[in-house]
């Protein structure tokens, strides 16, 4: 297996192609807000020509894919979600090896996906898929959708695969990368990393022995956290102090072990590395997570304690994880005002389900 490290692509000329994109629109954005509901945002969505690698799934499943404005839109109206931010169902297009083939197939995605919820961006919003092979071409079509398409920002699903035989792995956390993230940095957009299967090399190594924990119940969290703390160690937020970025599932487990991660990276400055803050300080000014797939009132307060409330926002992870039983979930939290035994008071509540997410995605603006 290969780590790919990328020839540095030039700043300068990510600097000349932006001013060629249009100012966006200054109109106030419109949008479902009753002031209660939640909003939603590691939500999936895909196109037939890319779920090859969900085949395995039912078709049902599939089906709630491929939806926007049937069952989809139902579920949201009956459990108060005011307002779902869709991306392309994992791997996406981190599961395309050829350079030039994922390139136009994020181009595709992008515009169908726009295409799509044209109808109804009261109710839907979108986050760009993209090719990450090339840090400057990703940063080109980041651009363009949230400038011409009025996209919030982008989700990666973890690295990017290449290579004739997908053995090759692009992570984007060395200063090659740079380009790219000034771009997010520029147009003040999120990133939300989420994970994907790992390419068959890495399967046959480390899970063959145990095949059942391929997936959510351990690879997922495995594979991503290591990429999210690469960005903490190579710099990428020293370089970027302005840089946002989701992490799903509560955070892929980073959240629960900082004490552990941190004295053991501190332990390691003298060797070398860089990393300017802890990965807690990161934690509270560039990192964010969410409720994703991820239900549990107890584990949601031991991380309220660790990196605080207003790091945390509620998402489902639908259809893989159920919209009913998500809404019940973060509507059992209690948050009346005075009421005892609220897991959370009402000022909590209403930043988890949706005040924070308003103002990372500047909804209001």
């Amino acid at each position: 297996m290969w780590i790919m490290r990328l020839v540095p692509s030039s700043l300068a000329l990510l600097a000349s192609i932006s001013p060629l994109i249009p100012t966006p629109c200054l109109a106030r954005r419109k949008w479902n807000d009753t002031g209660r509901g939640t909003i939603a945002f590691e939500e999936n969505w895909g196109v037939p020509e890319i779920m090859g690698p969900l085949a395995g799934v039912s078709p049902q499943l599939q089906a709630d894919i491929l939806d926007v404005h049937n069952q989809r839109l139902r579920r949201m109206d009956e459990n108060g979600i005011d307002f779902m931010i869709l991306s392309c169902a994992t791997p996406c297009i981190q599961g395309i090896s050829s350079p030039s083939l994922a390139a136009s197939t994020a181009k595709s995605v992008n515009d169908q996906l726009a295409s799509q919820i044209s109808n109804n961006t009261f109710r839907f919003g979108a986050l760009a898929a993209l090719s990450m092979h090339d840090p400057v071409e990703a940063a080109q079509e980041l651009n363009r959708t949230v400038k011409e398409l009025g996209f919030f920002g982008a989700l990666v699903n973890d690295y990017q695969q290449a290579g004739d035989n997908n053995d090759t792995l692009i992570y984007y956390d060395g200063p090659q990368f740079d380009p790219f993230w000034k771009m997010v940095t520029d147009l003040d957009v999120p990133v939300y990393f989420h994970p994907r299967v790992n390419v068959p090399l890495i399967l046959n190594l480390t899970y063959s022995h145990a095949p059942f924990l391929i997936g959510a119940s351990q690879e997922f969290q495995a594979t991503l956290s290591t990429h999210v703390l690469g960005l903490c160690t190579n710099g990428v937020f020293d370089r970027f102090p302005t840089l946002r970025v989701i992490v799903g599932h509560m955070g892929e487990r980073i959240p629960s072990d900082l004490t552990r991660i941190d004295s053991r990276l501190v332990a390691q400055r003298d060797d070398g590395l860089t990393m300017n803050q802890t990965v807690r300080s990161y934690w509270h000014t560039n990192l964010y997570s969410t409720t994703s797939g991820d239900f549990d009132t107890s584990l949601l307060l031991f991380h309220k304690g660790q990196i605080g409330i207003d790091r945390i926002m509620f998402s489902v992870d639908y259809p893989f994880d159920s919209i009913e039983d998500a809404s019940t979930w973060v509507n059992s939290l209690g948050g009346t005002k005075g009421g005892k035994g609220n897991a959370l008071t009402r000022e909590e509540l209403l930043a988890l389900k949706r005040e924070t997410a308003i103002k990372l995605f500047k909804l209001n603006h």
